[in-house]
């Protein structure tokens, strides 16, 4: 059981690592600024600073983009190999999906707060427990409890 738990758990990982490199790849000009704020503290500790020192960043940008374009395919593909694998060790697959969901989601909030900046608002986080609420009524109630309801009524 608890290997299926660590599968899930980094499968929801991997879910956010591609969903952030997605966004890195195919976004706005986040590798761009990366690049240039990188340089410019680069450069202040260097004696002598070129004045063209940010068209190294137009040179790296699509090369940074495909790499993060090839990280997205890398962490879908292990992504997947992980959630088999978690589904083949865990006893339930909704208990599954409850724990990859909350690993992804919880994963993403805070790769969105490291990498882009962004700041979830307290509706956010409601909504995210509200979600979980959900999954979490619908992975205590197991088809088997159901089964029994409706042969306590028959009786």
């Amino acid at each position: 059981m608890f290997p299926g738990v660590l599968y899930a758990l980094l499968a929801g990982f991997l879910g956010a690592v591609a969903s952030s490199s997605a966004k890195l790849s195919l976004g706005a000009d986040y590798l761009k600024g990366v690049c240039e704020t990188g340089l410019r503290t680069w450069g202040e500790q260097r004696r002598f600073r070129q004045p063209d020192e940010t068209t190294a960043c137009d040179r790296l940008h699509i090369p940074l983009r495909l790499l993060c374009g090839g990280l997205l395919f890398t962490c879908n593909a292990v992504m997947w190999t992980f959630l088999a694998k978690a589904l083949r060790y865990s006893s339930s697959s909704t208990r599954t999906t409850v724990t990859t969901t909350a690993s992804n989601f919880i994963s993403s909030a805070f790769l969105g707060q490291l990498i882009f900046g962004e700041a979830q608002i307290t509706l956010w986080w409601v909504g995210i427990s509200l979600t979980f609420s959900g999954l979490l009524v619908l992975q205590r109630v197991s088809p088997q409890d159901g089964h029994q309801n409706t042969a306590a009524k028959d009786d």
